[in-house]
């Protein structure tokens, strides 16, 4: 692999960041404060093409790869992760129809999630079934023409916003492989018996949208399954092999943020009469994040480069999505030390970072699984 990004890769880089910084800090804390956010400013983001540009040319999108996708996410986190996550995700759930779709599928839902006409949500995590996703018990009846949904679904990104939900719903209960009795369905939120609550209070990442989603006799017709009915952990699985080189592009962006404004307040800042850069302990942890930073983002470049050329390598994902985290959740740490009180202040951005970097480490795939799959990997299990 070459690690040098071409002329259009640096283009795309230097667009999202001023993009970001143009945008994002005015209104930053306002969104943190009041958990909310402006989907006139994602709308912006589609606009300029932001959103989606890993969706096919022919739906609307810009036919680029899941590197590119994730170029612009390591660009949005650095500067504000919370309104990162909530212009991004808004395509959270188009892979599967991109990978598994059908046709009219395809043509229905993509080219609105790329004009900034619709959001897209997927409904995965229940109650009492997280990491184990071969245990979730909301069901799919078919009853005629019709699949009948009910259940509980929890954590859902943009549950409170999307125009459609990608549920993964249990259709075949009794096959003797639990890793085949899952499937999607497309479920439109304004159907009857939807309905979102959004969840506040949450540590971090408080522009993005996060609800617990109610399925009560739910009806959609049977055309709404997205994929091959029993197939649906399969197709999570490859779905997470994407969407997890995304979220260690969220961790990479997240820990440079807290470097940048670690360099910018140990410069400023003075203690003893010298600026905190002046000491050699201040020096070793900006070496530290720096090399971490480093070496997160060619994991990640390293495993989307493959995924774009066909390879899948589950094993160095998984390396990706682990180190990603924890790279974001110490280098986060190491700063908010660094700014001492002020870094305990809302006012100082290295704060909101400091929260936000926690939630990498936990979706979709915590820490452990990572770990699990790595191992797995190495051991031939």
């Amino acid at each position: 692999m070459d690690f040098t990004l071409n002329k259009e890769q640096k283009d795309i880089i230097k667009a999202a960041r001023e993009f970001a910084t143009g945008e994002f800090p005015e209104r930053a804390l306002e969104f943190d404060r009041e958990e909310k956010f402006d989907l006139d400013l994602w709308r912006k983001a589609c606009d300029l093409g932001f959103v989606g540009v890993f969706i096919e040319e022919k739906y609307g999108g810009l036919g680029y790869g899941f590197f590119e996708h994730c170029l612009i996410s390591e660009e949005f986190w650095a500067v504000e992760p919370g309104i990162g996550q909530a212009i991004t995700s808004a395509t959270f759930g188009s892979e599967i129809v991109q990978l598994f779709g059908t046709e009219e599928q395809k043509e229905f839902v993509l080219p609105k999630l790329v004009a900034g006409e619709a959001i897209i949500a997927t409904a995965i995590t229940e109650p009492d079934a997280g990491s184990d996703a071969a245990s979730a018990s909301t069901t799919a009846v078919r009853d005629g023409s019709e699949w009948v949904i009910n259940g509980t679904k929890m954590f859902i990104t943009n549950g409170d916003l999307a125009d459609y939900v990608m549920t993964f719903v249990l259709t075949d209960p009794d096959h003797p492989s639990r890793h085949q009795r899952h499937s999607f369905i497309l479920v439109p939120t304004k159907t009857k018996g939807y309905e979102a609550n959004k969840l506040r209070g949450k540590l971090g990442i408080r522009a993005s949208d996060t609800a617990e989603v109610s399925l009560s006799n739910v009806k959609v017709p049977l055309e709404n399954l997205v994929g091959t009915e029993g197939e649906g952990f399969k197709e999570l699985m490859a779905f997470f092999n994407r969407t997890r080189l995304h979220v260690c592009a969220q961790g990479v962006g997240v820990a440079r943020g807290a470097l940048e404004e670690s360099i910018k307040h140990v410069k400023k800042r003075h203690q003893f009469g010298v600026p905190l850069a002046s000491f050699q302990a201040t020096q070793f942890k900006l070496a530290e994040m720096a090399t971490r930073i480093r070496a997160a983002r060619n994991l990640y470049y390293e495993a989307a480069w493959l995924v774009d050329h066909g390879t899948i390598d589950h094993g160095l994902i998984a390396m990706a999505k682990w180190y990603a985290g924890e790279t974001a959740v110490k280098c986060a740490d190491e700063a908010l030390q660094m700014h001492g009180g002020y870094g305990y202040l809302d006012e100082y951005r290295v704060q909101r970072l400091y929260r936000d970097a926690k939630i990498v480490e936990i979706y979709e795939g915590v820490k452990e699984i990572e770990k699990t799959i790595v191992a797995r990997s190495l051991l031939g299990m």
